[in-house]
């Protein structure tokens, strides 16, 4: 099924991501999590793209498999280029089609220590042109309401979205942020700029402390003053902590679905107790604005 379609049909898309497990593992070590996630009833799974962009240690597309083939959840593979030749690439399409894979998250991907990259794809409009032409799969693209960290100039990085779109992505979805203005704004920009795709809301619960060290390392996200306190405030208490940074995430959640946004993406970091706490406190308000749709 193509992703794209579930904003025709509900008022508020809302999915789950998770990563492959460690290419010395066995997959069945996320059979429990997968299950649990199942019961949850989300729109789609998103897979990442793991190991590093490693093309050899790769598992997104046996995870996406599974999650599509074994427990009947439409999957979104991640897929990026910098690390990738376009025959790389071309491989892991025809791998995914399969598998019956219908859609892609096109990535351009993080520039590796080693800085060893290759030239077939500079951007992920790159790839999600070349997927275009490859045929076969809904494309879906990522956008950074507070600027990608290599580039903080919203304008640029808001013509570059319409550069993904124009290439074929179909809705985006957007990196993690803790203050709602920034995505509220990011908005704005996309309407002024003839944006049309729709953009579901990448919400992730911080539930200890490094996970803020690892965010602001990896993504240049500003973390609030407001969310700064909470996280000072339970730091030696890791269960306040963890139940301080779910009611956080379901605080913004519950402010973007007020506000009308097209879609929730919830990062889940594999964490399957802390996506059943957050959707149980949102599936009530979830359930009531896509039934409304339906009436209308």
């Amino acid at each position: 099924m193509n992703i794209n379609e579930l904003f025709k049909k509900k008022e508020l898309v809302f999915s789950f991501e998770v990563f492959p497990p460690k290419s010395t593992s066995k997959i069945e070590v996320i059979y429990d999590t997968l299950e649990e996630l199942k019961d949850l009833k989300p729109d789609f799974i998103s897979v990442t793209y793991g190991a590093g962009g490693s093309l050899s240690q790769n598992r997104t597309c046996e995870l996406s498999s599974l999650i599509k083939n074994k427990y009947g959840i439409e999957s979104l593979a991640h897929l990026t280029c910098i690390s990738s030749s376009k025959i790389e690439i071309d491989y892991l399409l025809g791998e995914l089609k399969k598998e019956g894979i219908e859609n892609i998250l096109a990535l351009r991907g993080d520039i590796p220590i080693s800085n060893e990259i290759k030239s077939d794809f500079r951007f992920a409009s790159d790839l999600i042109g070349h997927i275009k032409d490859f045929g076969g799969f809904n494309i879906v693209g990522a956008c950074y309401p507070e600027g990608h960290i290599e580039c903080r100039d919203l304008n640029k990085d808001i013509l570059n979205l319409k550069l993904k779109e124009e290439a074929g992505a179909s809705h985006f979805i957007s990196q993690l942020f803790f203050d709602n203005n920034y995505f509220y704004d990011f908005l704005e920009l996309k309407e002024k700029n003839n944006i049309k795709a729709k953009i579901q809301a990448g919400i992730m619960p911080v539930i200890n402390t490094k996970q803020i060290e690892r965010i602001v390392s990896l993504c240049g996200a500003k973390i609030p003053n407001k969310f700064m306190k909470i996280m000072s405030k339970y730091e030696h208490n890791s269960e306040a902590l963890r139940d301080a940074g779910i009611a956080y995430a379901v605080e913004q959640m519950v402010d973007l679905i007020s506000s009308g946004v097209d879609g929730i993406h919830l990062y889940t970091m594999n964490n399957p107790y802390v996506a059943r706490r957050i959707t149980k406190s949102i599936s009530t308000i979830v359930k009531s604005i896509n039934e409304e749709k339906l009436i209308v």
